[in-house]
């Protein structure tokens, strides 16, 4: 029985000890990164933003953001350990080693007249006789008596000295970490414990495969469905103009899975009514139009009445079911869109180009589902190129604003940012009749909106001149500045209702063909890792190029310095065309903000080929350094690597004076150059 039970104590343990191994380390790593993880300080701090509740650091919020299925996971896996060590801890009894000596208090070797003499002070300590104590009692008979015996006993006393204990040579046993019930191995104890062995060994792992191989044959790695890239890709066209975009973007699997209820109907009915004008109808044949909108499926109704609920700001309409739809239509929105505009940039031209129009789309529908802006607000008018979109995304202001500091002559977005911080002040509050308190929002948003510079060089390593065949290398450095002195910091969107981190799309583009040459995501979140990718990829340029030591750790140096003053690198290389000037175009685009992308014209002057041979591009993943690029894997065999993308196009494509011109090189300060999707 005393085996058993010290086998039942020797398998907590070995349950404890299977805990522990995992937990232990693991918790450490999340505690130290918890640790060394920066404080969000860096979100906006207008009145719409606190109102949102985003970034208020209440209780509950506290709670929320602990309350995650893996910390739930490791507080419950803590509170077994501890209660393991304590149940352990009461019912395993320590083994006391038997110590005549000791107990009588007295020397080893002590004569035997010592042992009769210390018996008998014991004795009329403990004795039960003279201490009526039930404790002495049990003292006395265990111990005192079994040491003096031990002692007095020749053969008893003759063992102790030789082998440590008065019985003599003592046995060696071993013990089985399992519990007192399955070492009974007949009846059922038996089939439970192969049971025990088929579920945990067999069954549990069986079960998790599954599970897991279920789950990616369905979704990819940023978590999209298949499905729905297939549905991209079929609908996705190199005309598709950004008020087309809204079509494609709804069809996602995702979104016609969510459920359409009997109760959503009167409710979208009103829906409807207070957004038709965004939906694009012909008012001419206006119950045409509304009766083909409603024939279509009943998923892709609710989705776009949805998302122009909350590009029209009319979302507190809804009842509580459609909030809830709303919510999770918004939340998967951000990654729903950056696939689309992958698939857009997907090479599929003749040249093996992805395309720049429905990639300019997608861009802006992001920036306007994050700003929650109608689309309709980005059509020109009223003298003003890239409407009044870029307006709206401001704290308190209207449609009616707009047109109040249009009569000063503020038409333009640029117009209003360029203006002093006095002189803006005076225009809110006595042209525009914000109050103080407003006026002050207006300008904590306009410190956070980013000003974007682009420095682009393209050029054969190793060579002069660009030559027809030969490898172009593009090396863009894009600077990113603020007027709060800021570098990584979160868009102001109050109306989006989830954490919303900025991203740039840098794209090297030839308008006129309507083909991307390159593209790339870049954000300025992480420095430390824009730092590393930075110094890494000029180090490998400078040792292909054959630098010495010296030259390669100053011009690392200098890429790092770069970085730490809100600049990142990208990298990229593609295949010169032929013989001629190509006139082309990089569009640096912010998927969160309206009205601060940058757009730059250069011409690439390609020579008629004179070296001999021919260098033939393979695409391989070329060093791109970056902050928080996730890279891609390769969805399509073909002749183009990279097929992330930016932004929107100009009405007019190119013009006159506007950044430097030369032989694959081109810089510009960033402005808000570009009229979003008006030649759509």
């Amino acid at each position: 029985m005393a085996a058993a039970e010290e086998n039942s104590s020797l398998f907590l343990i070995f349950i404890l000890t299977m805990i522990a191994l995992p937990l232990v380390p693991y918790t450490i790593t999340r505690l130290c990164h918890a640790a060394t993880k920066k404080a969000k300080t860096i979100h906006c701090r207008c009145s719409g933003c606190h109102r949102s509740g985003k970034y208020r650091k209440s209780i509950y919020k506290k709670i929320s953001n602990f309350s995650t299925w893996s910390n739930l996971t490791i507080l419950l896996l803590w509170i077994v350990v501890i209660f393991l060590i304590y149940y352990i801890k009461l019912s395993s009894r320590e083994v006391q080693v038997f110590e005549p000596y000791s107990i009588l208090g007295l020397e080893p070797g002590a004569s035997e007249s010592e042992i009769k003499k210390s018996y008998r002070r014991l004795s009329i300590q403990y004795h039960p006789d003279k201490n009526p104590d039930p404790e002495a009692h049990t003292y006395f008979v265990e111990s005192i008596s079994k040491a003096y015996q031990a002692l007095t006993d020749p053969i008893s006393r003759e063992n102790y000295e030789k082998y440590g204990h008065p019985d003599g040579r003592q046995g060696f046993q071993m013990g089985i970490a399992l519990p007192k019930f399955l070492l009974n191995m007949d009846g059922a104890s038996g089939g439970i414990m192969l049971l025990g062995i088929v579920g945990l060994c067999i069954l549990f792992p069986l079960m998790i495969a599954v599970i897991y191989l279920s789950r990616s044959s369905k979704y990819t790695g940023n978590y999209v469905m298949h499905q729905t890239l297939s549905t991209y890709y079929y609908f996705m066209k190199p005309s598709l103009a950004p008020s087309k975009v809204m079509d494609v973007f709804i069809k996602a699997a995702e979104y016609m899975e969510m459920p359409v209820r009997r109760s959503d109907d009167e409710p979208l009915q009103k829906l409807f009514v207070a957004v038709r004008s965004e939906l694009n109808l012909d008012l001419k044949n206006i119950r045409t139009e509304q009766a083909k909108f409603w024939k279509q499926h009943p998923s892709l109704v609710k989705m776009e009445l949805l998302i122009q609920a909350h590009l029209t700001r009319e979302s507190f309409a809804l009842t509580p079911a459609l909030v809830k739809d709303y919510r999770h239509m918004l939340e998967l929105a951000p990654r729903l869109l950056e696939e689309l505009v992958k698939i857009a940039l997907l090479p599929r031209s003749p040249n093996g180009f992805g395309w720049l129009r429905p990639a300019i789309g997608v861009v802006e529908l992001s920036q306007s589902i994050i700003q929650a802006v109608p689309l309709s607000a980005r059509k020109a008018g009223g003298g003003n190129s890239e409407g009044i979109a870029p307006f709206l995304q401001l704290p308190h202001f209207t449609e009616a604003t707009v047109k109040k500091i249009a009569r000063k002559k503020i038409r333009a977005f640029q117009e209003l940012c360029d203006m002093s911080e006095v002189e803006r002040a005076t225009l809110l509050t006595q042209v525009a009749g914000l109050s103080e308190e407003e006026a002050r929002d207006v300008e904590l948003v306009l410190e956070m909106i980013p000003t974007v510079e682009v420095d682009i060089k393209c050029e054969t390593e190793g060579e002069e001149g660009i030559q027809e065949g030969d490898v172009v290398t593009m090396y863009a450095w894009v600077s990113l500045q603020r007027r709060s002195g800021l570098t990584a910091a979160l868009p102001h969107a109050p109306f989006y209702p989830f954490h919303r981190e900025e991203n740039f799309w840098l794209l090297l583009a030839d308008t006129a063909s309507n083909e991307v040459w390159l593209s790339q995501k870049i954000s300025f979140m992480d420095e430390a890792t824009a730092i590393t990718a930075a110094s890494k990829a000029i180090q490998d340029t400078q040792e292909a190029l054959g630098a010495s030591p010296k030259e390669i750790g100053i011009a690392v140096r200098e890429a790092v310095d770069r970085v730490k003053k809100g600049s990142r690198l990208v990298m990229g290389k593609f295949q010169a065309p032929s013989e001629g000037n190509h006139n082309l175009t990089s569009f640096c685009l912010c998927d969160a903000w309206i009205g601060c992308d940058s757009k730059t014209s250069f011409k690439l002057k390609v020579l008629k080929r004179s070296r001999a041979g021919t260098r033939t591009y393979v695409p391989e993943e070329g060093p791109v350094a970056e902050d928080g690029i996730e890279e891609e894997e390769e969805e399509e065999e073909e002749e183009y690597d990279d097929y992330e993308s930016e932004y929107s196009e100009d009405e007019e494509e190119e013009k006159k004076g506007k950044g430097k011109v030369a032989n694959g090189a081109a810089h510009q300060r960033a402005s808000s150059d570009i009229d979003s999707g008006s030649d759509d």
